[in-house]
């Protein structure tokens, strides 16, 4: 599903990830931990492909077969766009959306019909406990709600993978665990693969695998 391979970062002389080989199995749900600073954003980023890695030999990154690292710019939109979803600490709806149209966003984009993309989104919104916020805009929503409707967002084109950066980091105690356990019910019901960095101990271990990041590699 993904296979890294030497993936290094610089920021200017700073060298962020320093030669990380990751291999992650469909279905399965991994988490990364580690302290702040040790790249697991960065190393987020790149898999996800929202930024690149550095020029080295033999730095390779291939997701769902294709090699992601030679497409082009377009290629690399349509291909995150169809393929990957993303949840991230502070849900990034669009404050002047409601929670249906959020979700639509990323199905517009793809250039899927109106109707059939709405009928996928209340029936995202239904299967995660909010029907009744289907016309609320975000600031009319509680916290975990929020996130909800981000998941719903994450899913309307059905990716392969999902990445998610601190998913419960900005989230109450049961909120969190709220959210946890759904990762765990997607991943049975549908088969998507989970790539959690978190601070949350508790996420972190219930995850098929727990790596941890050290200065910039996978701690073995």
């Amino acid at each position: 599903m993904i296979l890294a391979k030497n993936i290094h970062k610089f920021y200017d002389s700073l060298e962020v990830l320093k030669g990380v080989d990751i291999h992650i199995q469909k279905g399965e749900i991994v988490s990364i931990v580690g302290a702040s600073g040790a790249g697991k954003t960065t190393l987020l980023q790149i898999l996800g492909t929202l930024d690149t890695p550095s020029v080295e030999n033999g730095t390779s990154l291939h997701i769902n077969g294709e090699d992601v690292l030679k497409m082009k710019d377009k290629a690399i939109s349509k291909f995150r766009n169809h393929h990957l979803g993303f949840i991230f600490q502070f849900h990034q709806l669009l404050p002047e959306f409601t929670a249906l149209e959020n979700v639509c966003i990323p199905a517009f984009i793809a250039g899927k019909d109106k109707k059939e993309t709405e009928m996928e989104a209340l029936r995202l919104l239904d299967y995660l406990g909010l029907s009744h916020r289907t016309h609320h805009k975000p600031n009319e929503m509680s916290g975990g709600e929020q996130q909800r409707v981000a998941v719903a967002r994450a899913l309307i084109n059905k990716p392969a993978v999902i990445f998610a950066d601190e998913p419960s980091g900005n989230l109450d105690t049961v909120s969190a665990e709220n959210l946890h356990q759904l990762f765990f019910k997607l991943r049975d019901e549908f088969g998507q693969t989970f790539v959690i960095v978190t601070h949350n101990e508790d996420l972190a271990n219930m995850a098929d695998r727990k790596l941890t990041m050290v200065d910039g590699l996978i701690s073995l």
